[in-house]
């Protein structure tokens, strides 16, 4: 039987630590955070290891450090409004909730929506709001959004989210081929947009009009 405490702490030390992570509210809240909650209980065990895990529909729960990164490149102070594309298992979202205001999330498979609501439900988490459609569409009705994070990749930015984001926003988006991508941030500062590179990377296809088509 797997001491999911010890598991935690872990993979923060070999994980997130080894690795550069240094934002210390991000490390914080994924010591907390029971990431074997967000996976099938036939894999619970593997929940704390260093690699992406299958949760069905050919979507995957990313790897803890590429949580952690991508979390600590939006450069959170706690007060912001984010947009997530992507819910899928709900761990990413459950972190974004712990150090900010107010997540919106949009998941195009219902299933998986659905299961990562009753996991909030259960923790909870309860300053998320959840849209089951298109993620390439963004959530203009909420915009404008502090931060806005894509978990799979893009052949490009959707512009959408580009018009959704506010004046200072931070946008963490992998983008590039299906079968590599490259993890880049882009700020909008004084109505201009500023891009740099971050890591390579490798996600789940992002399917919607302004995406890749239906997988």
């Amino acid at each position: 039987m797997v001491d999911f405490h010890i598991a935690r702490k872990k993979m923060v030390n070999e994980q997130l630590l080894a690795r550069g992570i240094s934002d210390p509210h991000v490390i914080e809240v994924m010591s907390r955070t029971p990431r074997h909650e967000f996976v099938d209980s036939g894999m619970t065990n593997q929940a704390y290891q260093d690699h992406p895990l299958n949760i069905g529909l050919k979507q995957t729960i990313s790897q803890p450090h590429i949580v952690a990164f991508m979390t600590q490149a939006l450069e959170l102070t706690g007060q912001e409004k984010v947009l997530e594309i992507g819910t899928g298992s709900g761990y990413q979202t459950a972190i974004l909730s712990q150090l900010t205001k107010k997540v919106y999330s949009i998941e195009r498979l219902t299933s998986l929506s659905n299961k990562a609501r009753r996991t909030f439900y259960r923790l909870g988490l309860l300053n998320i709001t959840l849209r089951i459609g298109d993620g390439t569409l963004g959530w203009p009705e909420e915009s404008p959004y502090d931060a806005i994070i894509v978990t799979a990749a893009s052949p490009h930015v959707p512009e959408a989210y580009l018009n959704q984001l506010a004046e200072g926003g931070r946008l963490v988006i992998p983008v590039g081929s299906e079968e590599v991508q490259t993890l880049i941030r882009i700020r909008k500062k004084s109505g201009r947009l500023e891009q740099e590179k971050l890591t390579e990377c490798r996600f789940v296809k992002l399917v919607g009009q302004y995406g890749w088509q239906e997988i």
